[in-house]
């Protein structure tokens, strides 16, 4: 939104103004030019590579034309969309109950429910694959229950990949089940409809756009996922296994770039239909709306805590599968506790160093990417009229929710390695990995950002002006501090997403950079499943631990520098 200039501002203020607003400007032209560097400019050479042969020459369809004539490469199309339909419509359910638990009944322990929820967005997509490999594998601990089946496959990456999105559908339908209008139960308690035709009248309808988004970021977030199907896809491939096997495995980088591009499309399109399904909902509470407090119902809520409690202690078992594992000797001939698995040297040449570079990784994202995602964010609320400029810099800031990781981290070889590219000098270093981390989660914290600008009057701005206070003093002494608890946010978002990310660097790590998460899956490769599960354990700590540090520091700044917020 623009900041308004006083008609009758004295000249001195809009010359601040103006200065300050070309300041603004120049900021907004840079942030423009950092998407350009590392999201477009890496996708047009992804682009241009997929149209060139091994010798650099143009040979226009022909690759897609190989693509396409291969059928076991055009089967793995339909393996990524038929796993992220199925876990999509398990996820969607099951995340639909528990939110409606914690929003809409009268159970105990909601906050205990909603920790364990959570569990999986602290850890790496392959921790419950590896759980899942301990629990149905070959010498799986329940392995009867299979009756001679194998988790190896379509239906161990379904499984997997439930554990791994639920976390993600619940936050979305959480918040659509919260925005209710208790004066609608009231009309319909005093037309004595049923509970049952409540539900499907005034509930459903009123949470069907976070439904249909949770149900689009469940299918991006299968499509795209890499970590599970290569842990425990077997022979079932998918496009994410195959852009790592054309590239890693054959050297094929012209056919890599070609399965990029495919598995672009699908992210794309359901990026596309859920911006669209967004644009489309309408507010749900007015002014003169009254909050829905659910009434006590013995059987509903005795139900709904059966079912958090059933779905919670799955989610708590997968991780303590990967935690015992982690600590047995040798499975399952030797179940005796032990730190061995934890000597990392012993099964990877990176040893602890991999933790410490993925920590490192993590710090540094999230101090320079909360820095770039607050300023472009903070640039675009603010600055006045630049209409295009403002209209390319938001559009580049949505752009990287579409872009998977794989298919960026791809993007990111052929563009800073190509010969004469003067920033060639940043390939295989932390720099690249840090850069690579803040362009792929860029898009959610801007959103959570942009919501805490947009809660700031604009006339701040104004008064500011006239009292000859720069526009910049004014964010560092009011604007920065309201919006605290949102920055910090931005931050543990940006840390735990570094922490745990493996497709977005699993190209573009050096032998001194390599991450944990990409030593998960080189030590799961050669063997060393142990090993791998204390690596993934030593992330959820880690990632626990700051979010813990996190809550603490909310709730000293709500009782400090946000006191104002309470009446």
């Amino acid at each position: 939104t623009a900041t308004a200039q006083p008609a009758a501002a004295p000249a001195a203020v809009r010359r601040r103004l103006d200065r300050d607003d070309l300041l603004m400007r120049g900021g907004l032209v840079l942030l423009i030019g950092w998407m350009l560097v590392t999201l477009v400019l890496p996708l047009w050479a992804l682009l241009s590579k997929s149209f060139r042969n091994q010798n650099g020459e143009f040979v226009g369809l022909a690759n897609y034309q190989q693509y396409f004539a291969t059928p076991s490469l055009v089967d793995s199309v339909w393996n990524s969309l038929y796993v992220s339909v199925v876990t999509t419509l398990i996820v969607l359910p099951l995340a639909f109950v528990y939110a409606y638990a914690l929003q809409r009944s009268r159970m105990r322990f909601k906050g205990l429910f909603t920790a364990l929820a959570l569990i999986p967005i602290l850890a790496p997509s392959l921790l419950p694959a590896i759980s899942l490999v301990y629990l149905f594998g070959n010498q799986g601990l329940l392995k009867a229950l299979l009756f001679g089946g194998s988790i190896y496959g379509a239906g161990g990456i379904i499984v997997a990949q439930v554990f791994y999105c639920f976390p993600h559908a619940l936050m979305i339908l959480v918040a659509a089940l919260s925005m209710a209008d208790g004066r609608l139960y009231e009309a319909a308690d005093a037309l004595g409809a049923s509970k049952l035709r409540v539900f499907f009248t005034v509930t459903l309808p009123g949470a069907k756009y976070g439904v249909i988004s949770a149900g689009f970021v469940i299918f991006t977030l299968v499509v795209t996922d890499f970590g599970i199907a290569k842990v425990i896809g077997g022979r079932f491939n998918v496009l994410a296994t195959d852009i790592f096997k054309q590239v890693i495995g054959q050297q094929n980088f012209e056919m890599g770039a070609v399965v990029g591009f495919v598995l672009l499309i699908p992210a794309v399109v359901a990026f596309a239909a859920n911006r669209i399904t967004e644009r489309k909902q309408v507010a749900l509470l007015s002014a003169r709306a009254v909050p829905h407090e659910p009434k006590p119902a013995p059987l509903r809520d005795g139900l709904l805590f059966g079912f958090c409690a059933v779905v919670g202690g799955l989610i708590l078992g997968v991780l303590a599968m990967s935690v015992w594992a982690s600590l047995v000797t040798r499975w399952p001939y030797n179940l005796a506790l032990t730190l061995k698995n934890y000597a990392f040297s012993e099964f990877d040449s990176s040893g602890w160093s991999a933790y410490w570079n993925s920590l490192e990784m993590a710090a540094w994202t999230a101090a320079i990417g909360t820095v770039v995602v607050f300023l472009g964010a903070w640039l675009l609320e603010k600055t006045r009229g630049f209409a295009w400029g403002r209209g390319v810099a938001q559009f580049m800031a949505m752009l990287p929710m579409a872009v998977p990781g794989l298919v960026l981290g791809l993007a990111y070889i052929f563009f800073f390695n190509a010969r004469g590219n003067p920033l060639g000098g940043l390939y295989a270093t932390m720099a690249i990995l840090v850069i690579n981390s803040v362009t792929h989660f860029y898009t959610v914290s801007h959103l959570t950002a942009t919501t805490a600008l947009k809660q700031l009057d604009g006339e701040f701005e104004a008064v500011s002006a006239s009292l000859k206070v720069s526009l910049f003093r004014t964010m560092a002494r009011v604007t920065v501090p309201v919006c605290l608890p949102a920055v910090l946010d931005v931050s543990i978002y940006l840390f735990v997403n570094a922490m745990t990310t493996v497709s977005a660097v699993i190209f573009l790590y050096s032998t001194e950079t390599k991450p944990a998460a990409v030593t998960i899956v080189n030590m799961d490769e050669a063997g060393f499943t142990a090993a791998a599960a204390a690596m993934a354990v030593c992330i959820v700590a880690t990632s626990a631990a700051v979010k813990i540090v996190h809550l603490m520091l909310t709730r000293r700044i709500e009782r400090t520098t946000q006191a104002w917020r309470k009446r």
